[in-house]
């Protein structure tokens, strides 16, 4: 027998308390007790309702006190959606879960967050609602983490129904993981999307559906990368394959920007609950290396609330230049890695920042594989794979149907491919040629330090078809090659079909 609903009120600032977590300042309400219902058998539900102001901080918390002998958690939450003005923001509020481990930043009592994706989620020790982790459910002050991501003028006000099931604790599962390793072709160029989600957060597509849909695709690996969770990574195992590798990740989504966590540790959570200003980013950063994987700044001038990257690039191991769709964002983020190029050069530093492409699918009509990153690696392994990415041994292309071959070439034989350097002297003539197929009409740009220095007549309509282009080192640092569809009008390039990293010129 349920017993009935026991009701707190979160309105107003007498039951609240303001506290830095080592990010961003962070409310603490009051705390739903549940000890009336130790040791009993059936459900028991507490209801909280409360109002947050407009200039909330980041993230709420809900302390709940769980007795033992309770074998489910279940939360569900609504708010309200008022009308604004044109222009202003409306409510949205994100939610997770921590255990009675705290909510110190870095996770350890991380158990799950659904951002706005659901209206409700479960854990206990033997199954978790997607997005989730299960596990015990131990005694103690758990926390319901509330994200207002954003508050309308009027306040976001929000009901929360938590109900804690007693019984006994199933077993949690032993996790398997995808394997680091599929049969590849040797060294060769392998095609691979690296930004991809499902249900596991805000997703629709299922973990079979992107394996499908990644094969079909003409992928050879994708990475896991669901938002702020890394709850996916122990149920791909049986997706994986010999014709496809399957890396785990997490895309770590932040008021001030998102990164792809690429090719992770197995079970590896990174932490996103800090800003720009909280000095914290290099910390998760160094964490994705130390857990063997890439950080990848996503999208970096999307226009979405918080999608815009304001880290910097310094710990960047790569950068997504295109995000699904090409659009006039992926053109500024092209403009922009240009100009990191071009300050690398000026600079005379050797390093500099490759960039990638990911479809950052969701559901469809987005296509898994538009587009995609080719990297040139010694064999299909997540070790391969990542340093071909870190080398900038890559090209970005809108589908399997869409190859390059980009080489430098000087007068003695030497020799040098896309990510790579080829050492002449500065009035050395060079022999520039991009090989192209699959772009019907397209147009062949050469882009170097000095800006676009050649373009080709369009392609013929079979899509092949073979550029040269004869330079020097102290004409051009770098070529890179851009290939683009017709311009539907006036002067602005037309969209991209495909482009690569740059090939380096000089001693």
């Amino acid at each position: 027998m349920c017993e009935d609903d026991h009701e707190n009120d979160h309105a107003g600032i007498g039951r609240r308390a303001v506290f830095v977590t080592g990010a961003a300042a962070a409310l603490t309400l009051s705390t739903v007790s549940f000890a009336s219902a130790a040791g009993g058998t059936g459900p028991r539900t507490r209801t909280v309702r409360g109002t947050l102001p407009p200039g909330s901080p980041d993230f709420v918390y809900v302390p709940v006190e769980v007795p033992r002998g309770v074998r489910e958690i279940h939360v569900a939450y609504t708010y309200d959606r008022p009308t604004v003005p044109a222009g202003t923001q409306g409510n949205a509020l994100d939610i997770g879960l921590f255990d009675e481990r705290g909510t110190d930043l870095g996770g350890r009592g991380f158990r799950g967050w659904s951002g706005g994706a659901r209206t409700e989620f479960f854990v206990r020790a033997d199954d978790a609602t997607p997005g989730y982790v299960p596990g015990p459910v131990r005694a103690g002050t758990w926390h319901i983490a509330l994200g207002p991501y954003t508050v309308a003028p009027q306040g976001l006000s929000y009901e929360i129904t938590i109900t804690l099931t007693y019984g006994e604790q199933g077993e949690t599962p032993r996790p398997v993981y995808p394997p680091e390793r599929a049969s590849g072709r040797g060294r060769a160029w392998y095609r691979g999307d690296c930004h991809l989600h499902s249900e596991y957060s805000d997703g629709c597509y299922t973990l079979a559906e992107i394996a499908r849909l990644a094969r079909a695709a003409g992928l050879d690996f994708i990475n896991s990368s669901e938002h702020n969770t890394h709850s996916a990574h122990a149920h791909w195992a049986g997706l994986a394959g010999d014709d496809l590798l399957i890396l785990l990740g997490e895309e770590v989504t932040t008021r001030n920007g998102h990164v792809v966590a690429l090719g992770t540790d197995p079970g590896t959570f990174v932490d996103w609950r800090y800003r720009a200003r909280d000095n914290r980013f290099g910390r998760f950063a160094r964490q994705i290396r130390r857990a063997g994987g890439l950080v990848v700044p996503a999208h970096p001038h999307a226009t979405c609330i918080g999608c815009n990257w304001k880290f910097g690039f310094g710990e960047a191991d790569a950068v997504e230049v295109w995000n699904g769709a090409y659009t006039p964002d992926d053109e500024v983020a092209l403009a922009d890695w240009d100009g990191m190029l071009v300050a690398s050069v000026r600079d005379g530093r050797r390093d500099w920042i490759p960039a990638m492409g990911s479809s950052d699918s969701h559901r469809s009509p987005d296509v898994i594989g538009r587009p995609q990153t080719v990297v040139l690696a010694d064999d299909l392994t997540r070790e391969a794979i990542q340093e071909g990415i870190r080398a900038g041994r890559s090209y970005v292309a809108e589908s399997s149907k869409v190859s390059l071959s980009l080489t430098a070439s000087g007068g003695r034989g030497e020799h040098a491919g896309i990510g790579e350097r080829l050492r002449v002297d500065a009035d050395t003539p060079v022999t520039v040629r991009l090989e192209v197929t699959g772009a019907p009409r397209c147009t062949v740009r050469l882009v170097t330090d000095q800006g676009v220095l050649f373009t080709s007549d369009p392609l013929p309509v079979s899509g092949a078809g073979t550029v040269q282009w004869r330079t020097t080192a102290s004409y051009a640092a770098y070529v890179r090659a851009e290939v683009r569809h017709e311009a539907a009008a006036g002067p602005l390039p037309g969209a991209l079909a495909a482009f690569t990293n740059p090939v380096f010129l000089g001693s």
